[in-house]
This record gives C-alpha cells, sequence and structure tokens, in this order.
C-alpha cells in the first residue's frame, strides 16, 4: 500500500512539475517571440492603405472594400449585416474562435467550457468581418501603405482563411452579429493558446511582407512593431 501511495505521489509531482514548466516556457514564449522583429524594412512606394485595428484584446486587418486587385463585396454582402449599408469603404477581418465569436459577445458571458475549447484546439473557427465608412488613426488603429504586389499576398491569406461551401463560396453565420455592420463567416483552422486570434492577425502582417512579431498571441506583441 505505501509503495502504491508513493508511485501515486511520483505522478502527482510529475504532472505537476510538467504543467508549471508548461506554464513558465509558455510565459517565456509570450514575454520574448512578440520583441523579435519580422520584415522590419517592409517596401517602399506603397500606394494601398492597410490598418491594424484593436480592440485592446483582437486585432483586425482592415483593407479598402474595393479596389482594382480586389472587390470583397462580390463574397460579402451588405445584406448580410443588419444596416446594409452600401456605403462603405472598408472591410475589417478578424479570425477567432467560433465558439468563443458567437456565444461570447461580452465577457460576462464567458464559459469555462468555451474557454477550454478554445485554449485547448477543440473547437472551430470564424471569420469575423466588419464594414466601415471612415478608419481614424490612432493608438488603436495603426496605418501602413503596400505595394500592390504585397497587397495581393494579404488578399490571398484572407480569402484562403475562410472556410467555402461545396459551391466554392465563402459560408456566412446567418443570425449572428454584434451591431449593425458585421457579419461571421465559416473559416479554417482551429484556436488554440498557440495560435489565437493575434497570431492569425501577425501572420497575415508577415504574409503582405509588413513588420510583424516573430510569434504573438497577444494583440500587443503587433502594435509593439508599430510604436
Amino acid at each position: 500500500m505505501k509503495l502504491t501511495l508513493k508511485k501515486i505521489a511520483k505522478v502527482i509531482l510529475k504532472l505537476t512539475l510538467s504543467i508549471v514548466g508548461f506554464v513558465v516556457l509558455y510565459l517565456l514564449s509570450v514575454f520574448l517571440l512578440y520583441r523579435i522583429p519580422v520584415n522590419r524594412h517592409p517596401k517602399e512606394g506603397g500606394t494601398i492603405p492597410v490598418y491594424i485595428l484593436t480592440n485592446g484584446v483582437h486585432t483586425d486587418i482592415v483593407v479598402p472594400l474595393k479596389n482594382n486587385i480586389k472587390d470583397w463585396t462580390e463574397e460579402l454582402k451588405f445584406s448580410q449585416t443588419k444596416a446594409n449599408d452600401t456605403l462603405a469603404q472598408y472591410a475589417a477581418f478578424g479570425w477567432g474562435d467560433k465558439g468563443f465569436y458567437l456565444y461570447t459577445p461580452e465577457w460576462s458571458d464567458l464559459k469555462a467550457s468555451t474557454a477550454f475549447k478554445a485554449a485547448f484546439y477543440l473547437s472551430t473557427s470564424a471569420m469575423h468581418t466588419t464594414f466601415y465608412r471612415n478608419i481614424k488613426e490612432g493608438t488603436d488603429c495603426k496605418k501602413m501603405l503596400v505595394t500592390p504586389d504585397d497587397y495581393r499576398a494579404l488578399v490571398r491569406y484572407i480569402e484562403d482563411s475562410f472556410n467555402p461551401g461545396a459551391d466554392g463560396n465563402v459560408q456566412w453565420i446567418s443570425g449572428y452579429s454584434y451591431g449593425k455592420h458585421d457579419a461571421f463567416y465559416e473559416a479554417k483552422g482551429r484556436y488554440s493558446l498557440f495560435y489565437t486570434c493575434n497570431t492569425w492577425a501577425n501572420s497575415a502582417l508577415k504574409a503582405a511582407n509588413q513588420r510583424a512579431a516573430l510569434w504573438t498571441p497577444y494583440d500587443k506583441g503587433i502594435f509593439y512593431h508599430y510604436d
């Protein structure tokens, strides 16, 4: 009996040390890797405005709604929003955990099961798209001018993040929105501690050859390179 208890105690100790070690390693990675820059010197002569926009937690990539490279209204319909505002000029894209997006409009709505699934790669994802008439620069919104080639790369990255239906079109998730100017769509990939909404946005900047962090799970890791 004593031997069994000792074995159990060793297993518990090893498990505890493993968890503590994981947490420490994760926090060190969060603290250090966002400081390492990628694409420190983007190509000059860009003409297409692209923005990063944060609500204090989550980063969106904001792009022109229409130009000679991409017309997003061919896939994203104004009628899929409550406002149906055809005067919008920009589209903001934010990838994230589907359960968190759809069922947690406020932090007070967060359930333990939703947080657990989001953290440990157990849920599907969604793309949140918001239409804007104007974009205002500030501490929460930074602008960059990208070249046409880099913008094409960004468009491909965003397009590839949607999970199309059998007809090849984006799949609108009807009945869900945060306000009058936004909509949700099915997306590819799974959210986790290592690939968050901000990791997706950071990777979008990498795809467009813009300044980015080596890796970051949170918005400040992105904006660190745009101060």
